[in-house]
């Protein structure tokens, strides 16, 4: 069953009806205009917006017209009805398909097999809502994607039936403990776009092999689980763009074992993704043991809260993965990393950022504060690079918090790092700002530490390395002895204090 065409055209925002006078200015769905001149002409100068607004006008008429409405197949969208069947129904018939503002309640997943349905995405506007009811995803996406990215391994049937699955303007919700919202095993290039997934175990669960996902827009909302869960998944080139997530008892973006690249999580705000009485987990969590994950871009997003939650963190990687094997050649427990953290803003965890077994990890252009153990927390890595970052403390905060936060940053057995340009302004209780404590070939240079308490920097156990250009200083009038440099055990090192 189709909808009618005349059904799917945006109104005008006109208000020239019959008896009704030409109003000056005129806007059809936003774009383009008429403006009429004083002698009652209308300029042509206007004419290419309205061939615009018309072709818009006529694309999505046409858009609509094709897609099938759920009511038209029996759904009832009042939220008591079960119109799990009409749904599934559509599903299996592939295509647009719409939903139209209503409630619709599922027990069952609706399972949408794309190698026979063919090209599906499922529409709303926004008002739709899908509640599950039962365990489960509410649409479980199942392609036959098993290739790569290059075009060379796509199989006939993916590119002619299953490529670009998309999910747009819907909101999905919870009624069950175990309700999930999307989850997709072999898809090609899943789009999910201005989709509110809230009060659910995971938002958006992603399973088996999975290639080119993108997810914009989209609000991920107080989960018991996890709002974009990587769980064991082969996915290579995934984006995160311009997305709440926020309140999700097991984390944020979580992505545990299997192999993960070319991740990209950008202008997102993350906020609050762990509960004191769930275990340990992050904002961020990027876990290769039993896998591993690299080739990771976090820029430019606002990344915070909440200090209550026993070993949280805002960004929190860790390993070192599994045995890997590539071309007759076996390495061991390999680090893995070649990530790059810039441009955040982060607070109010106990760390806001923690490595653990990585490599080639790059944090530069983030402002840092309340980290209430530590800001950066680094052990058992190489290749490190911290550029400028700020390191600051929130005044304004600390008027009503029980807590001070104690902030400051600490290297452990790591090699090879360096640290430039940092900015660390009154670390509390550690004893020192900057930490380094069995590591090898560190270099530190030209870093600004003020107003800290016992020490600006401390090498303990740290061999060849190079420390040079600081500037270390407390002016505090009332303050504990300060050091700007303490160093305990190692040796070959050089120091320009």
């Amino acid at each position: 069953m189709k909808r009618a065409a005349s059904q799917g055209a945006p109104p005008s925002s006109c208000g020239n009806r019959a008896g009704r006078g030409a109003p000056s200015s005129c806007r059809v769905a936003g774009v383009g205009a008429l403006r009429a001149s004083g002698d009652g002409r209308t300029r042509t100068a206007a004419l290419p917006g309205l061939l615009r607004c018309a072709l818009l006008l006529v694309t999505l008429g046409a858009h609509l017209a094709l897609a099938t409405d759920v009511r038209e197949l029996g759904a009832v969208g009042d939220g008591r009805a079960d119109d799990t069947a009409a749904i599934q129904k559509a599903a299996d018939a592939g295509g647009a398909i719409h939903f139209p503002s209503g409630t619709y309640r599922l027990t069952q997943t609706i399972v949408i097999t794309l190698d026979a349905a063919g090209f599906t995405s499922l529409i709303g506007d926004g008002t739709a809502r899908i509640v599950m009811a039962g365990a489960g995803p509410a649409f479980r996406l199942v392609g036959t994607h098993g290739g790569t990215a290059d075009p060379k391994s796509l199989k006939p049937e993916v590119t002619a039936r299953q490529r670009m699955p998309m999910v747009d303007g819907l909101e999905i919700v919870g009624a069950h403990a175990e309700a999930d919202g999307v989850e997709a095993t072999g898809t090609l290039q899943l789009t999910l776009t201005r989709t509110r997934f809230n009060g659910l175990r995971h938002g958006l669960h992603l399973t088996g092999r999975n290639r080119n996902l993108l997810v914009s827009e989209c609000h991920f909302y107080h989960q018991t689980g996890i709002g974009i869960f990587y769980d064991a998944v082969n996915l290579h080139q995934s984006n995160i763009t311009g997305c709440h997530i926020s309140y999700c008892a097991g984390g944020g973006v979580v992505s545990r074992g299997g192999e993960v690249r070319n991740l990209h999580i950008a202008g997102s705000d993350i906020e609050s993704c762990m509960t004191p009485d769930a275990p340990e987990t992050a904002n961020v969590l990027l876990d290769s043991r039993g896998g591993s994950i690299a080739e990771v871009a976090i820029t430019g997003c606002t990344i915070q809260h909440n200090s209550l939650s026993p070993g949280s963190a805002n960004i929190r990687v860790l390993g070192p993965g599994a045995d890997w094997i590539a071309g007759g050649r076996e390495r061991k427990r390999p680090q893995w990393g070649h990530i790059t953290i810039t441009g955040n803003v982060l607070s109010d965890v106990r760390v806001n950022i923690h490595l653990r077994q990585a490599r080639g990890v790059v944090i530069s252009g983030n402002t840092f504060w309340e980290g209430f153990d530590r800001d950066l927390l680094v052990e058992e890595c190489r290749n490190v690079v911290v550029g400028a970052n700020n390191f600051e403390r929130n005044p304004g905060y600390e008027l009503w918090q029980k807590e001070r936060p104690k902030q400051g940053v600490l290297f452990r057995g790591c090699d090879d790092c360096t640290l430039t340009g940092l900015h660390l302004l009154g670390v509390r209780e550690h004893p020192a700002a900057i930490v380094i404590e069995d590591s090898r070939r560190m270099h530190l240079a030209d870093c600004t530490v003020l107003d800290s308490d016992h020490a600006g920097l401390l090498l303990k156990d740290v061999r060849a390395s190079w420390v040079h250009g600081c500037f270390l200083r407390d002016d505090r009038a009332e303050k504990p002895a300060f050091e700007p440099i303490v160093e305990t055990g190692g040796g070959g090192n050089r120091v320009d204090r």
